[in-house]
């Protein structure tokens, strides 16, 4: 493992000081352009980018966190670096190359805590958030000591983390208590679980499966119960269509008394109740849902697509359960984000190179940014937040 400490970073200059005075965080964020490697550092109060840095590795499947007091961005590239972004300095703080091919990563519950989700070697590892010295190794080892790829890895209460073994099929949660000796309890999850979600409160996992019908779900209240199996026939009458993209699970969707959840393969939302876990109703949609990601006050629900309608987004209103909008941003759509309290959304064309912002209430564009390749937009609200 490699340690670089201080990194110097290429950037756009750009002040930490509005008229003179030191600026706080809560509207700043990070936009991954995938092709270059790097980030943009934006702010939301005025739409505007403030700071570029580059050399960030590999970021084609490129996810982020943050410091609980919004200053600091841990990035997790594919390349298996994890790096430790100063978004006031717009720098590289610390950087480490952990693993040689990862899917993202979690911080703990009290923030001290980093846990990456790795392919190769399969497991999770667990780095100081301060210094990113590694802390802790988790091997996801199964059978006669293969190591499974990782997936779905969240935070949850009791400062643990949870994630799904992809060739095992299971589920296991992680206990770091004492971070030098995780406590992790397995459960039996189902065939190749490829991705996964956390309720807003905490309470649920949900992996999806990729090699059988139905979803995984775990009540992190009551594991003495296991593993429960659910929607595992919602479609067996309908013919499927290729799937050219999986959905996202952890483009989460609880709204009040129901999930609504991305039907894998098919032109629709399913609405679940949360009690029964029963599908309710099927909202047609004109493509494949990938993130479905609900609006902070619930009243709507955005919702992207895979190819061939990616430069696509519907919203749907929670009230009455229709799509109440579509709208065109440009050319593979590929991550949304709202801002704290909801007024506007952050939405990344990437084969357009452009950021769109949308007004919630009105649909009126209110911006347009150059980014180049832009996916994944993280912004420093999430700190507050369970699981993502």
């Amino acid at each position: 493992m490699k340690l670089f400490v201080g990194l110097p970073a290429l950037l756009i200059p750009f002040s930490l000081a509005v008229g003179g005075e030191l600026r706080g965080t809560g509207d700043l964020g990070v936009v991954v352009e995938r092709a270059e490697g790097s980030v943009q550092i934006v702010d939301t109060s005025h739409r505007t980018r403030i700071g570029r840095i580059t050399g960030l590795g590999d970021l084609s499947h490129a996810t982020a966190v943050f410091s609980r007091d919004e200053r600091y961005a841990y990035l997790f590239g594919r390349d298996g670096a994890l790096t430790k972004l100063d978004l006031l300095a717009g720098s590289i703080a610390k950087r480490v190359e952990q693993a040689h091919n990862s899917v993202g990563g979690a911080i703990s519950q009290d923030g001290r805590l980093l846990a990456t989700s790795n392919y190769t070697p399969g497991g999770v590892r667990v780095f100081s958030a301060e210094t990113l010295e590694r802390v802790a190794d988790i091997p996801a080892e199964y059978g006669n000591g293969q190591l499974s790829k990782v997936v779905g890895l969240v935070d949850a209460p009791g400062q643990r983390f949870v994630f799904s073994l992809f060739e095992a099929g299971e589920i296991w949660v992680a206990d770091l208590h004492d971070p030098k000796a995780p406590k992790v309890q397995k459960f039996k999850a189902g065939k190749e679980p490829y991705d996964a979600l956390i309720s807003p409160d905490g309470r649920y996992y949900i992996a999806g499966l990729f090699g059988e019908e139905g979803l995984a779900l775990l009540d992190l209240w009551n594991l003495d119960a296991g593993v429960k199996r659910i929607l595992p026939a919602y479609a067996k009458t309908d013919e499927k269509l290729p799937v050219f993209k999986m959905p996202h699970l952890e483009g989460r969707a609880l709204v009040g008394d129901y999930w609504f959840l991305p039907a894998v393969g098919h032109h629709e939302m399913l609405v679940v109740d949360r009690r029964s876990w029963e599908v309710v109703k099927r909202i047609p949609l004109e493509g494949q849902p990938v993130f479905v990601i609900a609006r902070p006050d619930d009243r709507q629900i955005w919702v992207n697509f895979a190819l061939p309608d990616n430069d696509k987004l519907h919203v749907i209103d929670t009230q009455t359960l229709t799509v109440v909008k579509r709208l065109t941003p440009g050319k593979a759509v590929l991550h949304m984000e709202f801002t704290p309290k909801g007024e506007e959304i952050w939405v990344s064309a990437r084969d357009d190179d452009r950021l769109v912002v949308y007004d919630t209430e009105t649909f009126e564009e209110k911006a347009r940014l150059p980014a180049d390749k832009p996916s994944g937009i993280f912004l420093t609200a999430r700190a507050h937040r369970l699981g993502l």
